[in-house]
This record gives C-alpha cells, sequence and structure tokens, in this order.
C-alpha cells in the first residue's frame, strides 16, 4: 500500500528494535499475545473481520499527494484533509499511518481513525470509544505533535455506528500511550509469548488469532485446566473456520495453470481457451500432478496470497512444495532442535505416536472388518507396550508387529466378495504392486504434504523428526505426525473408495513400474480424499467437533506449544 510520508529525522544506528507499529500498538492493548504473535512472530490470520476492515479503509488507504514540501501542507485549513498519511518517530520508538487528518480553522486539527464495529457504552449509555482504539488515536496525535502539528481533537469513526466517537487527548492518555510502548517492546524482548485470556473472555471470540492461539485447548495442554471427562465435558469458546475455498487441481498432462484479470485459469496444451476458471480469493491450494506448467505470474500471484502449491508425480509421490515465507517459529524450532536432540524427549513422544497409531488401526478393524478377537487383543496390548518401550528399536518393533496384524486382516474391511479381487497380501510400495497398495501409497503420500504444509504454518521445521530419522528431502517430522492419521484418512479413502464402487479394476494402471490410478480413478480419488478431510469428527480431549483438516493442524499446533514449553507433553488424536 502506498502512503503519503512525512520526512522524519533518521533513526539511530544504536536501536535493537524496528519502530513498533500503531496497529501492533493496539494488539497489544487488546491481548498481549496477540500483540506477541503478530509483532513478534509474525503469525497472521485473516478472519470475516479483518476482511471487512480491509474493505472499510479502502478510503482512508488512498494516500493524498501532499506536493513536494509535505511540511508546509500540514497547517490545513478548516474541512481540508489528508488521508493516508504515515509518520514515524525514532525517541517514541512507534510507527503508524494517520487515516484522516482533518483542518479545523481554529479548533485545531482533529485526526480520525476507521474502525469496522461499533463504539461501547459506559454506564449512562453514552457512546465511547474502545480503550484500544483511543489509545491509537491518541499514539496518532503524539506522532503528529511532534512534527509540529497542532491537533488538539481526536475521534474514531465506527462504520456499524455510522458515527463519529470524540476521543479526549489529555496528557495523562498520552503518559500512557509512553508506557504501553515500553511494555509492548520490553514484552517482545522478553522472548516469552504470554498466556491465553482468562476463559470465558469475549474479546477471544471475535480475535482473528484464535486458530492459532487455541486459548481453551492451550490452558488445558499447559495444564493449567484438567481435562474434559465424559461425564462432566467442558463447554469451550466458539471456533472460527478457516478453511474456506477451494483446491484447484490440474492432472491432465500438458495442462498449464496461469494467472488472468483476478483469476487462477487453467489451459491445455491444445487451446489456450480456459477449461477452469476460479477467482484468486476463492482459491486455498494448488495441486500439480505430473507434467503440468506453472506459469511465473501465477507463482507470484500464490507467494503473495500464500496459496500453496503442491506437486506431485504422475503417480502421487509427493515432490514438493510452493509457498511464501514462513510464520518466524524461532521460539518453536529453537525449541524443537534441543528437544528433538533429548533421547528421553524423543522416546517421549514417539511412544505417543505409536499408541495413538495402533488405536486407531484397532478402531478402524473393529468398525469395518471382522478380524478374530484374539487380534484385537493383541492389537490392545501392543498399544498399551508402546507406551513402555525402552527405547526407539523397541518400539518400532512393537509398531512393525501391529501393523502386520493390522494389513493381514485389512482385507476383511473390503466389501463385495469376488468382484473385489486384488491381489492383497501385505504392504508393499516403492512401486505399489496391486490397486490396494496403490491407494494406500497414495494416501500415505498426500496426508505427508498435508501435514509438511502443516510444520510450515505453525513454524516447525518438517525435517527434523522425533520418530523417522532425518533425511535429505524427507519431511522427517510430517511422517511422525502423520502416523496417527494413517488409518483415520488414507486408508479410510481407500476402503471407501472400493466398498461404495467409485473404483474399477479399469480405473487402475498396471505396468512394470508398479500399479498407479488412471486418470478417472485420480479423479475419484480426490473427490473422496477432499470428503474425508471436511468429515467432522469429535476431539478426545476437548470434546467438540472439528473435520479432519482443522484436526491435523490442531495436532501440529500442539505439538508447537510443547516444544515452546507451553505444553506439559503431547497427546495423540484417537478415536472411539
Amino acid at each position: 500500500m502506498s502512503e503519503a510520508t512525512l520526512a522524519t529525522p533518521p533513526a539511530t544506528p544504536a536501536e535493537t528494535q524496528p519502530a513498533l507499529p500503531l496497529r501492533r500498538l493496539h494488539n497489544y492493548v487488546y491481548c498481549p499475545r496477540l500483540f506477541y504473535y503478530q509483532w513478534v512472530e509474525n503469525i497472521f490470520q485473516e478472519n470475516g473481520d479483518t476482511v471487512a476492515g480491509s474493505h472499510l479503509h479502502r478510503n482512508a488507504d488512498r494516500p493524498t499527494k501532499l506536493g513536494e514540501d509535505p511540511a508546509k501542507l500540514l497547517d490545513l485549513p478548516e474541512g481540508a484533509k489528508v488521508r493516508s498519511l504515515r509518520l514515524e518517530s525514532p525517541a517514541l520508538g512507534i510507527v503508524g499511518v494517520v487515516d484522516i487528518l482533518e483542518g479545523g480553522g481554529e479548533e485545531g486539527a482533529c485526526v480520525i481513525d476507521y474502525k469496522k464495529g461499533s463504539a461501547r457504552r459506559d454506564e449512562s449509555g453514552q457512546r465511547v470509544a474502545k480503550e484500544a482504539d483511543a489509545i491509537q488515536v491518541a499514539a496518532q496525535a503524539l506522532l503528529l505533535r511532534e512534527q509540529g502539528v497542532a491537533v488538539k481533537r481526536g475521534a474514531v469513526y465506527y462504520a456499524e455506528d455510522k458515527r463519529r466517537v470524540p476521543v479526549e487527548l489529555t496528557e495523562a492518555l498520552f503518559q500512557k500511550i509512553r508506557a504501553l510502548i515500553l511494555e509492548a517492546k520490553e514484552l517482545a524482548a522478553s522472548g516469552h509469548c504470554p498466556p491465553p485470556l482468562p476463559a470465558g473472555d469475549a474479546r477471544c471470540a471475535y480475535c482473528s488469532a484464535y486458530p492459532v492461539c487455541l486459548p481453551h485447548e492451550s490452558a488445558r495442554w499447559a495444564g493449567t485446566e484438567p481435562l474434559a471427562t465424559q461425564a462432566a465435558p467442558v463447554p469451550v469458546a466458539p471456533r472460527p473456520e478457516n478453511d474456506d475455498g477451494e483446491i484447484l487441481v490440474v492432472h491432465t498432462p500438458g495442462s498449464k495453470v496461469g494467472h488472468r484479470g483476478g483469476h487462477m485459469v487453467v489451459t491445455t496444451r491444445e487451446s489456450d481457451t480456459p477449461v477452469q476458471k476460479l477467482p484468486i480469493e476463492q482459491v486455498r491450494a494448488v495441486y500439480l500432478y505430473g507434467a503440468v506448467q506453472l506459469s511465473a505470474q501465477a507463482a507470484e500471484t500464490c507467494l503473495e496470497q500464500g496459496i500453496d502449491v503442491s506437486y506431485f508425480s504422475p503417480a502421487g509421490r509427493f515432490l514438493g512444495l510452493l509457498r511464501g515465507l514462513p510464520a518466524s517459529g524461532v521460539d518453536a524450532r529453537l525449541g524443537q532442535y534441543r528437544l528433538f536432540t533429548d533421547p528421553v524427549a524423543r522416546l517421549g513422544l514417539a511412544r505417543e505416536a505409536i499408541r495413538g497409531k495402533i488405536h486407531n488401526q484397532r478402531v478402524l478393524l473393529m468398525r469395518n472388518g471382522s478380524p478374530p478377537e484374539r487380534v484385537l487383543d493383541q492389537m490392545a496390548a501392543l498399544r498399551d507396550s508402546a507406551l513402555k518401550a525402552p527405547d526407539l528399536n523397541s518400539l518400532l518393533g512393537t509398531e512393525g508387529t501391529a501393523a502386520a496384524l493390522y494389513f493381514e486382516h485389512l482385507p476383511t474391511m473390503l466389501k463385495g466378495g469376488e468382484t473385489w479381487r486384488f491381489d492383497f497380501t501385505g504392504r508393499n510400495r516403492r512401486p505399489p504392486r496391486d490397486p490396494v497398495n496403490a491407494l494406500l501409497s497414495l494416501g500415505y503420500s498426500m496426508l505427508a504434504k498435508e501435514l509438511a504444509g502443516m510444520c510450515h504454518t505453525v513454524g516447525l521445521d518438517p525435517f527434523l523428526g522425533f520418530l523417522h530419522q532425518p533425511r535429505y528431502g524427507r519431511p522427517a517430522l510430517a511422517l511422525d505426525l502423520m502416523e496417527e492419521f494413517r488409518p483415520l484418512i488414507a486408508d479410510s479413502v481407500a476402503i471407501s473408495l472400493l466398498n461404495r464402487g467409485e473404483l474399477g479394476l479399469a480405473d487402475f494402471v498396471r505396468s512394470a513400474n508398479g500399479t498407479f490410478l488412471g486418470e478417472h480413478g485420480r479423479r475419484a480419488f480426490w473427490e473422496s480424499w477432499f470428503r474425508r478431510l471436511d468429515t467432522e469428527a469429535t476431539h478426545p480431549q476437548f470434546g467438540y467437533k472439528m473435520s479432519y483438516r482443522r484436526m491435523m493442524e490442531v495436532q501440529a499446533r500442539q505439538l508447537w506449544r510443547f516444544c515452546r514449553g507451553e505444553a506439559a507433553a503431547y497427546t495423540a488424536f484417537t478415536t472411539r
């Protein structure tokens, strides 16, 4: 966003922190934890309120041209306005943009800030500015006064009320702002993220950072709030949705994905006429399958808009991810590197991951198959013994024994009798040699892709795991996190596709290089995959429902907090 700029003295080299944006000071007054996420860790989430706020500012964000000598024009005549004026003060250590500076003649200039919501009511029922909004306006007045502008009045325009609410600019308010600036900068320098707001605080329900902060869940992970039980479920705050948008999947060889007029367009080798077209704001991610090109313009747009582009081989193997700069995540990454080089910490995490995996494999067999009771008993014993494994090698032996039992009886979950005579005698891969293994391999590849992206999103290093060993190009942490989700997502998709008759033998291509899905089969797989990710399941700790896609993110954030020292332990997701 371009802005009218008033010349200010250069910053001193001795400064250890950048100037504090007034928007971040507003965050600090609203919630110190939100401030820390957005200014220190560069973690920002959009929601309906932030989008609406940006739309509201579209006029104020059009900067006024001030000419060659802006300072001469700041003594504004009555009724004159300057929009989107950027100011910085090395002395105060703040920087900000004044939405509207309005000349007032003898009354002095008035600084006005635009807000989406409505004013609060005081005890007498009068509309008054919210504390954080008043602080932001007064801080803008401080910046203007430092430039010699006679600002005597301030106001907040609340779009919902369609009126201005005055802010009294007092010396006491200015002193409070100076103190708040110091507090915010001290918090940023401390390197310690503040705890969530107290349970039930109304501010959480309207906060765009709720999906990251997870205040209710964080308190439980930290051990400061008891876990919910079946007998006494604990109510939770509303959860905002953040899964809006579509995933653009392109798997026709020779296709090209481009950007034209605010749309992502797909063309073929034969014609430049779009075969698919989606507005940029509706695209959440792009999956490119095989020999599909992405134009430079489309790549730049995806990076700017935070749209992930995932690349897969023609057989469905996840190759890599194009995405913008990750969240800061310094605290979590440092904790991850420290913890994952500690054998005791690694073993504890690995035990829990394998316990969750075996539990979910057993539940899937119980729900959909007909294994002997002794097999279920053996798997229950293996699940419990995973938590007592003395070392990683022993744990991997337990996991291998459970996997052998699970895959031996996986065919009991496939319906249709003679119709589905798949050559399934066990798990095989690289390449898969039968249709069932082809579906499982593709599902596991997709899970690795999803969780590698989640690791990037939350600020963890996807290549350093606690169970899988680091290897060049191998997202070890994503493979660790996917263990508990393998049966519930990837295996479930494969079983569903076969049992519902959505795939037939003709949908698979068999060759010396293995068995893979053909084009029609891939389409059916993607539909089933997205359907499964959108399916809701009940979280075992918190008692509310969320989609599997959201569940994976919540689990990644739980591990993120454990690495940061904000969670007492990591608990795998398990289903009943």
